[in-house]
């Protein structure tokens, strides 16, 4: 099997040091450039994925760097900021990483980003529709997109529509997967749901939420467990997509 063709852009040098040293002889990862100015971005090509930083503010920003590698997978390394996850996924990143982070993490990550069957540009394009079907049942039903509870109930979708058997263990498996993306743990994973859930429904757009699925589902004073809206919404998707 080929090597994945990486490239790091992050303004701390020790950073880029550590991950030279630590892939140098990996087996299945060729980090093929580490870079401190995200203005020599433009000059790579022959990559399969892109680690960004969304510290760095030379050269390309965080939009831009997207638009550049719109057919390539961009893994975002972030710092501690709650609107980071947002800025990140936004744009159709594949994951988004907080700092501080163990290189062995990073590569567990990396590796998840090779597809077992398709080729990542297409799986990548998949995402990208899933991702756009998910912000707008999200915005109709009254989920705003700056809360954690959005992003977290994006990534359970997601996760529900590529692995469905995760929707019958959510406590077990859906929510430890979630909150190891996001460097947090499964509790917080489920409160910041059901608050999210809690924000739709306290905004009364029951009758939106009931066209979405073409159907009356829910009456008022009626509202999901995180589990049925997860289900239902996955469920909703995976018939669209085929």
């Amino acid at each position: 099997m080929d090597k994945l063709n990486v490239a790091l852009a992050d303004s701390n040098t020790s950073l880029l040091l550590d991950a030279k040293n630590f892939f140098t002889e990996d087996s299945e990862i060729n980090l093929i450039a580490t870079i401190s100015d995200t203005g020599e971005l433009r000059a790579l090509n022959l990559i399969d994925v892109l680690i960004f930083d969304l510290a760095m503010s030379n050269g390309m920003n965080l939009e831009d760097c997207f638009r550049h590698f719109s057919r390539r997978p961009i893994l975002v390394v972030t710092i501690e900021d709650g609107n980071a996850f947002y800025d990140g996924s936004r744009y159709g990143a594949e994951c988004v990483i907080k700092k501080p982070f163990s290189m062995e993490h990073l590569r567990n990550k990396l590796l998840n980003l090779r597809p077992a069957s398709n080729s990542i540009r297409v799986r990548i394009a998949e995402n990208k529709v899933l991702d756009e079907k998910l912000s707008n049942i999200f915005i109709r039903a009254g989920i705003p997109p700056h809360i954690k509870g959005y992003q977290f109930l994006r990534e359970a979708v997601k996760l529900s529509v590529s692995k469905p058997d995760m929707i019958n263990n959510i406590t077990k498996k859906l929510y430890p997967s979630i909150a190891e993306s996001f460097n947090t743990t499964a509790s917080k994973v489920e409160r910041a749901i059901r608050h999210a859930i809690e924000v739709a429904w306290n905004r009364g757009k029951i009758e939106n939420i009931n066209t979405i699925f073409g159907i009356k589902i829910y009456a008022k004073g009626e509202k999901p467990t995180n589990g049925e809206l997860i289900a239902l919404i996955a469920d909703k998707l995976m018939i669209e997509c085929g």
